[in-house]
């Protein structure tokens, strides 16, 4: 089975005290309307780190800091398997402009299972759910 290495940003921000994250939903393909973290592929000779500022610049328009590393998710689908490394990420310059999502979200802990998450999106947010440093929790 041919493996894709892609990587994600968990782009957060604080409001009001709480912690929130961004969700995009897809506008095209098979999982069009499924909700996933942005990224992207990693191109030959890029660090994931690089790959993720760079697919965050092409798809919403901003410059990201990359804060740290999440986790690598390990998902198969029916014709790939997905490896995506995750980072939690903020905004450093721009304003965010979906130019492939069709909907965007800014999340909470509280309400980050409202969306229809993708399958391998799912276990980004089970790895959010245990970082309760992230959240501000104890």
């Amino acid at each position: 089975m041919k493996t894709i290495h892609v990587v994600a940003a968990i782009i957060h921000r604080i409001v009001d005290g709480k912690e929130y994250i961004f969700a995009t939903q897809r506008g095209y393909g098979e999982f069009k309307d499924g909700w996933e973290f942005p990224g992207g592929k990693v191109e030959p000779g890029e660090t994931p780190e690089e790959a993720v500022a760079r697919e965050i610049r092409e798809e919403l328009a901003v410059d990201i800091v990359v804060e740290k590393y999440l986790t690598t998710v390990e998902h198969d689908y029916p014709a790939f398997h997905l490896s995506m490394d995750c980072f939690i990420s903020g905004i450093d310059e721009g304003s965010l402009v979906l130019k492939e999502h069709e909907a965007a979200k800014w999340l909470f802990l509280e309400n980050i299972d409202s969306v229809n998450w993708l399958p391998a999106d799912v276990k980004v947010v089970e790895a959010l759910k245990k970082d309760l440093d992230f959240w501000g929790e104890e």
